[in-house]
């Protein structure tokens, strides 16, 4: 019987498929070359994405800092923007100087006074445990001040204490006021707003509003260097 040759068949050439050593080396050195490639390539998108972040994240932090900057936290520079509710305000009223007592509430129909006739010499601005001459009182308001007025009946020292840490130290006056019909009371030239108490979160914007406005008689002028009124404690 004639043998068959096997000689041609690939799955019994035994070692005649293997890769020589060298060809083993050149595969693993495309292999890593490979690799290398991808990983450049995933470092390179990522550089990309890290550079587009940055650069918008940059453009947001100078578009906050313009808008800062030009509108002055934009309440600020829009004061009327702000809407408080139940101010009372007096247009058009007088400011003429007088030496002798006002009426405030018969003749402008407020109490405490948040404007009219005054006094020819200012209350210096700052904290009073004692209260105030009114006529004095509404000329600082002449300048922009302001005057937080507080019943002593309805707050402590501790509530006293926690009023003054939210105003600033600046054109503010800090007095009691016997009889008032709340527990404090913020006015400014030609306004007024009564109070809940120290916690009443119409505060900060009663500030922010009518702080040192520039719609007050004589805006800018002196808050000291005229006269200290009992009970000055700051």
């Amino acid at each position: 019987m004639a043998r068959t040759s096997n000689s041609g068949n690939p799955a019994n050439s035994g070692t005649s498929s293997k890769l020589t050593v060298k060809q083993e080396r050149e595969q693993r050195r495309l292999a890593k070359l490979e690799t290398f490639k991808r990983e450049q390539a995933k470092e390179k998108r990522n550089r990309l994405i890290a550079i587009v972040l940055s650069s918008v994240a940059a453009l947001a932090v100078v578009g906050l800092i313009v808008t800062i900057v030009v509108t002055g936290g934009s309440t600020r520079a829009n004061p009327d923007a702000i809407e408080i509710s139940e101010v009372q305000t007096w247009p058009d009223i007088d400011y003429t100087h007088t030496n002798g007592p006002v009426d405030y509430e018969g003749q402008y129909e407020m109490n405490p006074p948040a404007g009219g006739s005054h006094n020819p010499a200012w209350l210096n601005c700052g904290v009073y445990e004692e209260p105030q001459q009114n006529e004095n009182a509404v000329h600082a308001l002449e300048h922009g001040a302001l005057w937080f007025t507080y019943n002593p009946d309805e707050l402590s020292e501790a509530d006293v204490a926690e009023l003054r840490s939210q105003l600033p130290d600046t054109y503010i006056i800090v007095s009691p006021y016997p009889g008032l019909d709340a527990p404090v009371v913020a006015s400014g030239w030609g306004v007024q707003l009564k109070l809940t108490g120290v916690d009443d979160e119409r505060i900060s914007d009663f500030i922010t509003k009518y702080w040192q406005a520039k719609n007050v008689p004589e805006p800018g002028a002196r808050c000291d260097g005229a006269i200290n009124g009992p009970g000055k404690v700051a």
